[in-house]
């Protein structure tokens, strides 16, 4: 297996493995203080022009060990439709938590270049700012719904060209339940307007919960299984509704059946 790909298999289950201590005590501490260490270094090498996709790779993989040593466990399937794939793509997901942000990259980033659309104050915080800007995402501010279109569109379509796929997370905020009335077709009209597949991957990621007064630094449960499944390539036909209906319905159905 090469060093920078967390598996060759199109299934991945965190081994049986115990715990320290400390470790199944205090399993926030524990975390947060390896994820700091992460995205210290991560952000240390963006900041010098040394942060390239392989690196980005390792930091994911990195994340992956640091929340199975606390007791997380990961269940992931269908890992051979990135893999498969004989063109850039627009991947779209329900959005959990800030985990898939960390973990999608050494699912897709081995197989094919991938980027994210990320709100405008990811690319602001301290240290995390350098290593999302160093993967060259289209930023949204999420206040200007229309404006928010026309920059998905356009620079997601420049993306797209260069050979490099798109995460989406059409939610307008992370929630732990998925309602889609809430979830709208931008990515579908992204890739429509490129005329490249859509990929529906569905997501269980509340084991890294939602922060009281910061959301992104919420509580780690060991005891929530990790699941993240990505769906066969979609092509977009037609006004796309049964493109984005299927998107909808892959989602639905393994979350549902997951909780």
């Amino acid at each position: 297996m090469p060093v920078n790909c967390l598996t060759t298999e199109s299934l991945y289950q965190t081994p049986k493995r115990t715990r320290s201590s400390i470790a199944a005590w205090f399993p926030n501490t524990v975390f947060y203080a390896k994820a700091f260490m992460i995205v210290f270094h991560a952000a240390w090498l963006a900041q010098k022009g040394l942060y390239n996709g392989e690196r980005w790779v390792e930091s994911s993989i990195a994340t992956v060990r640091a929340l199975e040593s606390v007791g997380g466990r990961f269940d992931l399937q269908n890992l051979n439709v990135p893999r498969e794939l004989d063109s850039p793509c627009v991947f779209i997901g329900n959005h959990m938590s800030i985990l898939e942000t960390f973990v999608l990259p050494c699912l897709i980033q081995p197989q094919r270049a991938v980027t994210f659309v990320v709100k405008e104050s990811l690319i602001t915080y301290p240290l995390f700012g350098h290593v999302m800007r160093s993967i060259d995402p289209v930023v949204v501010g999420r206040t200007h719904p229309r404006e928010d279109l026309r920059t998905v569109l356009e620079e997601g379509e420049k993306r797209l060209a260069a050979n490099i796929s798109v995460v989406l997370f059409p939610q307008t905020t992370r929630s732990v339940e998925f309602d889609p009335q809430n979830f709208n077709s931008l990515g579908v009209k992204l890739a429509k307007r490129c005329n490249v597949p859509v990929v529906p991957i569905a997501l269980k990621t509340d084991a890294w919960g939602l922060g009281r007064r910061i959301k992104d630094f919420g509580p780690i449960r060991p005891d929530k299984r990790i699941h993240i499944a990505f769906g066969d390539p979609l092509r977009v036909t037609g006004s796309g509704k049964e493109a984005h209906q299927s998107v909808v319905g892959f989602i639905e159905k393994n979350v549902s059946a997951w909780r």
